[in-house]
């Protein structure tokens, strides 16, 4: 099942994809919660009680997904943790070792951006670069989480967009100022859960496509941390709550790395693919 966070003359409620529409959670399940983090706590029943309501569906009470304005999935999200060099051949890309641990950071919610939203290139800089990611939902609360219980904390998986100043994130050691820009971060569009893709989201085809053309290819099977281990070595640093969303890294083809470098620039459109997600989609302008 795909859901999604989208605008409505309310606010915003959440949605369940189904073929070219959206369906509200509310609709479909009466008295069901309205925001994503409250539907993720609500877990596995009501995501059976949303399959069987789906059959019956009106067309009245589906709005078409070309006219829906899709928020971020987690409008604010718990905790965005990201990890970096978490693809062999981007590690090497950039002069990297593979690292035995994970190398981790946070993102601030103010970073992040909708399905369709503009990135913001910053004026302080023109080395704006993509990154693709598979992005894992945490489903509920756990610390010191065995590894092998590990993928039943995640309720799903959805996409970011990790966008980095590279100049920004190469002034220290620690990369969170390259990472933290406002409007660099694009979450979504959609959270698949994770019963509709392989165990662990692993074997899944990732992509960014800028301006049509493919910049990075890969698979997800190629992550030096998967998924179970990524959440229990996460977990044992700090409590992973309901609605966290945990970044694992991109895959070689970035724009710094490449010669000459390829910077995003005001007028471009960077997609990320991940096969079983869907597309974010975003247009970059100046700030």
């Amino acid at each position: 099942m795909h859901l999604v966070t989208y605008r409505t003359a309310a606010g915003s409620s959440v949605g369940v994809l189904d073929a070219d529409s959206v369906i509200a959670v509310r609709d479909l399940v009466p008295g069901a919660p309205d925001d994503m983090i409250s539907v993720i706590e609500a877990g596995d029943a009501l995501l059976a009680q949303l399959a069987g309501a789906l059959k019956g569906a009106s067309a009245s009470a589906r709005t078409p997904l070309a006219t829906a304005e899709l928020l971020c999935p987690i409008p604010q999200p718990g905790k965005v943790i990201c990890l970096g060099l978490n693809y062999a051949l981007h590690a090497k890309e950039g002069g990297n070792a593979v690292p035995d641990y994970p190398a981790f950071f946070i993102r601030t919610n103010s970073s992040l951006v909708a399905p369709n939203a503009p990135v913001l290139r910053p004026k302080v800089s023109d080395k704006l670069d993509y990154e693709c990611e598979l992005t894992i939902v945490i489903g509920k609360r756990g610390h010191d989480i065995p590894e092998a219980e590990a993928l039943s904390y995640v309720y799903g998986y959805t996409i970011l967009n990790d966008v980095s100043v590279r100049d920004y994130q190469r002034k220290t050691t620690q990369w969170s100022a390259g990472k933290n820009f406002d409007g660099t971060g694009p979450l979504g569009p959609v959270i698949a859960t994770a019963d509709s893709l392989p165990a662990g989201a692993d074997g899944l085809g990732i992509r960014t496509r800028l301006n049509g053309e493919v910049m990075q290819d890969s698979v997800t099977s190629d992550m030096v941390f998967k998924t179970a281990r990524t959440v229990a070595l996460m977990s044992e640093i700090m409590t992973l709550n309901p609605g966290d969303v945990i970044a694992t890294g991109t895959p070689s083809g970035v724009g710094y790395a490449r010669k000459p470098p390829v910077f995003m620039k005001h007028g471009d459109v960077v997609e990320i693919e991940i096969d079983g997600i869907g597309i974010l989609r975003n247009p970059v302008v100046d700030a």
